[in-house]
């Protein structure tokens, strides 16, 4: 590219002079002021020109491809650009060059599409080229041929060059994964000129693509939209190199940016593209007979706010703070400590579950019945649950002081609910208000699905009238630390992906896929995946450019063609899945985020090397239920920062009761996730017993395994207390297959199956206090050397 003063970096630089609008979103990990940000590297300007092709493949039938190409790098536009179209030719020339501005601290992945355009039908994808843009150096051209196809030599030859921009910088924050870039935020008004046609309402529709609101709407005049306003804001990535379109009512405008004014006609959405406005201060871009459109900086998103980071939040560490004081005197009491134990000194404690419908809601309030009895709840600093669990869980923290109260009051009125029967939860009236509930959701902006019908009715199953409870009001449970903290589990899945091609672990049975039940069933999914995903190799750069470990190879992808794709939809297809505003939307990858060791430790998704499509950037969150992966609540807990030292893992999902704990110990020493080896003997796997302790390094948390089984409860009704003969009814409990009375899709109880479950659960937790208490005992004495070896005036060999 020529350097002469009217190039295209040239342009961009003297249109960003001064462009000083923008806000830095603070790091909540550290104390810190402006002047101590260190700066980061500068902002560069990427050239593609896109040259030529050679013996390009054949891809209608009648004649020759009539090809482009097309870009997209989405760190550093939402738009995709594309060369002309060279019509029936097998070697055809473009010779056409693209200009992106793009952050090196995150990872650029360039993505050049080869295409066939077609009259009638969409245009076929001929194959993808992914060319991570940190092999190129700043002041570099390069000219590289992609070998598509080398034994018919088919190639694409494309030529790059990387220049810093000097005078525009950026700052940005990271945690060495995910990095958060300077925002900007545009003021849009609309302001009335003159009361022409003040009878007839003017609507006005601006769109930003990649900022987070997209598209905004305003009215003017009478019978205006309810609650629009005159001004509305678009939060965007400063440097994304964004245009406002502008849908505007039919009369006469005039042009009042650029070279002069202009009379124009406006029946299309207008394109004003924001490098070229001065946005330091007010400026009208559009003036109709009646309308003036302006847009401005907005000051007042200078306090928005982000905290990126892999330790704890500081509401979390205050939290663990107050429960150890708690936690510290329930230890000493149970364990009958002559001393208080130190704040270094605390273990902390965590019990997880298994899914598994009523029955694992049932179960669950039976174990935490039986560990407030022996003294443990003042012990457990975290709970965390998925699925049906969650219900017990959000039923107990509906009350600020759960813990510290009688558990047979929620008990009783759990055990009111489950028994009743569940016929007027599909009542007309009922019907009536799901339906406006539903309604009320989606005027609020939210996507509404099966999942949020399923949770209406869950609330009703669980309640006598509406509750009004929020998730966010279990911040009065926490706040002084009196009780532990929840921790409520789904996974982050995504369209034409099965669970285990992606699962982001961040409830609801309906969300399977026909790929998940195929893995459910025992069966692999690599038959599916061979006819389904698209082909995919890695293909040579050129030998001139320098080698660094994080880059990423370059790809070639190959679509597997329309009925393929068509499949592949249907079999990952989730017609009820539940949607979330995506929190994570703006953020980007960080250059380096695959030598990161937090992200390493739980990467295991198809997607860790295509950051194109592993970063978030969708509208919506779609999340599924946790044991559709694997059934068990324990990731978070063994999160490193939250540094657990024994789990209490309460099984009740149906089936086998080893499966669960086998296939995450497998999941563990796979990524190198500290976890006590759980081999169990053949012997026990014959006849479980009712509790098994696990523990070896130091490094890993002490394991106390409870799965659902009915053991001692058949001959005995409380720890070392026999049955009489006409008490023996009560022990058999039919746990063994989980099917009726307690199927996982079963929602009614009887009042005596739901007794008989609640009590065999809180026995088996009571008859096994001597190794829950083993295990706390030992969690302490590790804490203690832990502290006595890490001390100052002790020496290795002491």
């Amino acid at each position: 590219m020529a350097s002469s003063a009217c190039s295209p970096l040239d342009r961009f630089i003297q249109a960003n002079l001064h462009r000083k609008i923008g806000i830095r979103r603070r790091d909540h990990e550290r104390p810190c002021s402006a002047e101590d940000e260190p700066e980061v590297p500068q902002l560069c300007w990427l050239s593609v020109k896109i040259i030529s092709m050679r013996n390009l493949r054949k891809a209608d039938l009648w004649s020759q491809t009539d090809c482009y190409v097309k870009l997209w790098l989405p760190t550093a536009s939402c738009q995709e650009a594309q060369t002309r179209t060279v019509r029936n030719c097998r070697n055809p020339v473009w010779n056409e060059t693209f200009h992106f501005v793009i952050q090196s601290e995150v990872k650029n992945i360039l993505e050049l599409t080869v295409c066939d355009e077609d009259t009638f039908t969409p245009d076929d994808q001929l194959m993808t080229v992914r060319f991570d843009v940190a092999k190129i150096q700043p002041g570099e051209k390069v000219r590289l041929h992609f070998e598509l196809n080398p034994e018919n030599q088919e190639e694409l030859e494309v030529e790059f060059l990387l220049e810093n921009i000097p005078g525009v910088s950026e700052k940005i924050i990271t945690n060495g994964v995910l990095v958060s870039r300077e925002v900007s935020c545009l003021e849009v008004h609309v302001n009335e000129t003159k009361m022409k046609s003040s009878h007839k309402r003017r609507d006005f529709t601006f769109t930003m693509k990649g900022s987070y609101e997209e598209i905004q709407d305003i009215s003017k005049g009478p019978h205006s939209r309810p609650g629009s306003s005159e001004t509305t804001r678009f939060h965007y990535i400063k440097h994304s190199q964004p245009r406002l379109l502008m849908t505007l009512p039919k009369e006469h405008f005039f042009c009042c940016h650029g070279s002069g004014r202009r009379e124009m006609d406006v029946s299309n959405p207008l394109a004003v593209p924001l490098h070229s406005l001065d946005l330091g201060k007010k400026v009208t871009v559009m003036r109709g007979e009646s309308y003036e459109v302006s847009v401005n900086e907005e000051n007042s998103c200078k306090n928005l706010d982000l905290r990126l980071g892999f330790d704890l939040c500081a509401e979390e560490k205050d939290f663990i703070g107050k429960r150890k004081k708690v936690v510290a005197a329930a230890l000493k009491n149970v364990l009958h400590l002559d001393e208080d134990l130190q704040e270094d000194e605390v273990p902390v404690v965590a019990v997880v579950t298994a899914a598994g419908g009523v029955r694992s809601m049932t179960a669950m309030f039976g174990s935490l019945l039986a560990l407030q009895e022996l003294g443990v709840l003042d012990c457990v600093s975290y709970i965390s649950g998925l699925s049906a669990t969650t219900w017990t869980m959000s039923k107990l923290y509906e009350d600020a002081n759960w813990s510290q109260k009688d558990l047979s009051g929620p008990i009783g009125d759990i055990r009111k609910h489950v028994t009743k029967s569940k016929l007027c939860c599909f009542s007309l009236d009922h019907m009536k208000y799901y339906e406006n509930k539903l309604c009320e959701r989606k005027q609020e902006g939210h996507k509404v699905s099966f999942t949020d019908l399923w949770g209406l009715f869950i609330d009703c199953m669980l309640h006598d009238q509406e509750s009004t409870h929020k998730l966010s009001d279990q911040q009065l449970a926490v706040k002084q630390g009196q009780n532990p903290l929840p921790i409520y589990l789904s996974l982050n899945v995504k369209d034409d992906f099965s669970t285990l091609d992606f699962k982001g672990t961040w409830s609801n049975i309906f969300s399977q896929s026909f790929m998940d039940a195929v893995y459910l069933s025992g069966h692999s999914e690599h038959f599916w995946h061979r006819w389904t995903r698209d082909t995919e190799c890695d293909i040579g750069d050129h030998p001139a450019l320098p080698k660094k470990p994080h880059e990423q190879t370059t790809c070639l992808s190959i679509p597997k063609g329309y009925l393929s794709k068509s499949l592949r939809e249907m079999l990952t297809g989730r017609p009820v899945v539940s949607t979330y505003h995506n929190f994570l939307k703006g953020l980007q990858l960080h250059n380096k985020y695959l030598d990161n060791e937090s992200f390493c430790m739980w990467k295991d998704t198809v997607l860790d090397s295509s950051p194109n499509q592993l970063n978030e950037m969708s509208d919506y969150l779609k999340l599924i239920d946790t044991a559709f992966f694997i059934n068990t609540s324990c990731p978070p807990i063994l999160r490193p920062e939250r540094k657990v030292d024994v789990i209490l893992h309460l099984n009740y999902s149906g089936g086998s009761q080893t499966l669960p704990l086998d296939l995450f110990s497998e999941y563990c020493l796979e990524h190198g996730i500290p976890f006590p080896s759980t081999e169990l003997s053949q012997e026990d796997r014959e006849h479980l017993k009712e509790c098994y302790v696990f523990e070896d390094s130091l490094e890993a948390p002490i394991l106390a395994y409870f799965p659902l089984v009915c053991d001692t409860f058949q001959k005995y009704k409380a720890p070392n207390v026999e049955r009489g003969p006409t008490e023996m009814e009560q022990g058999r409990v039919d746990v063994s297959t989980c099917a009726a009375p307690y199927g996982t899709g079963l929602l009614t109880y009887t009042e005596e199956n739901f007794n008989k479950l609640l009590n065999l659960c809180s026995y088996n937790i009571l008859n096994n206090k001597h190794l829950i208490l083993q295990a706390l005992r030992t969690a302490v004495e590790r804490k203690k050397r832990l502290k006595k070896y890490s001390s100052p005036n002790s020496s290795k060999h002491s």
